[in-house]
């Protein structure tokens, strides 16, 4: 998909303004890149689907549902259970460049947004999930901490279907078809790592690591590029030329294409401030 970065409104005479945007983008959105469940991510899914079977009001029925890791907590008040939002989701392959004190910053908000719903933990427990409090109660301070997170009910939690999740215009309009998952990355990043680089010709790439920090893997993934950029090639399958795909999520056919090498030009420029 190319997006563009809106300018300036103008304004007419009557308090009317148009708007007219001018930095494209090209993002890719598809389904996950192969990858083992974790226990956590199993037993969220599962709460997940529990909960929004409860509801008659979800604003993306009906199901079947995927579960988007958009940072969403389910809370419970006197009229049933509520799906809120925080203000920062971490997509799966976000999670290598996470700083856990970062993330913990998004931990203390769900203490504070469960504690004024007293009924949620012990509705968890009822439908046999057993882990809210302890999460809640646990400081994020390490990289395996953040994961669990990752995968936990107080993010991976957002009930859609696959059409809203994942899906292109014109059948859909999918919210990985929009840049937010990859704003948000940039506030629960180590500084160390730059999401966004540049490629040869100065255009803008986000990326990620490929592997946990540490691992002495120094591969990239790319998750955007301006549409003039090389690197945005790399996003779009030439058999579906007429879409994008998010490559975070790609299949294995797209995935390589990706996926940049440790002596890659992005990838020095990404890890640079790394010692």
């Amino acid at each position: 998909m190319n997006s563009p970065e809106p300018s300036h409104p103008e304004h007419g005479e009557h308090g009317e303004h148009g708007e007219h945007e001018d930095f494209p983008w090209t993002i890719s959105v598809a389904d996950h890149p192969p990858r083992s469940e974790s226990s956590q991510y199993r037993a969220s899914r599962k709460l997940m689907v529990k909960l929004v079977g409860t509801t008659d009001d979800w604003a993306f029925a009906p199901g079947p549902y995927q579960d988007h890791h958009g940072g969403g907590v389910w809370v419970k008040d006197s009229d049933g259970w509520l799906c809120l939002l925080l203000p920062l989701g971490i997509e799966w392959s976000a999670q290598f460049c996470a700083d856990p004190a970062k993330v913990d910053r998004i931990r203390r908000c769900a203490v504070r947004v469960v504690g004024a719903f007293p009924d949620t933990l012990p509705g968890y427990e009822s439908f046999g999930y057993d882990d809210g409090q302890r999460l809640l109660d646990t400081p994020i301070e390490t990289a395996e901490q953040v994961a669990e997170w990752t995968d936990s009910i107080f993010n991976a939690s957002v009930p859609l279907p696959a059409g809203t999740h994942s899906g292109v215009l014109p059948k859909s309009a999918g919210y990985h078809h929009y840049p937010k998952p990859i704003v948000d990355i940039d506030h629960f990043r180590y500084d160390d790592f730059e999401l966004f680089v540049t490629d040869e010709e100065g255009r803008s790439v986000a990326v990620v690591p490929l592997s946990p920090r540490g691992s002495g893997d120094g591969r990239l993934r790319v998750l955007a590029a301006h549409p003039r950029s090389p690197y945005a090639e790399r996003l779009v399958s030439p058999s579906l030329e007429d879409r994008t795909f998010r490559a975070e999520e790609a299949p294995a056919t797209e995935q390589e294409g990706a996926v940049l090498p440790a002596d890659d030009l992005l990838a020095q420029r990404a890890f640079r401030k790394q010692t």
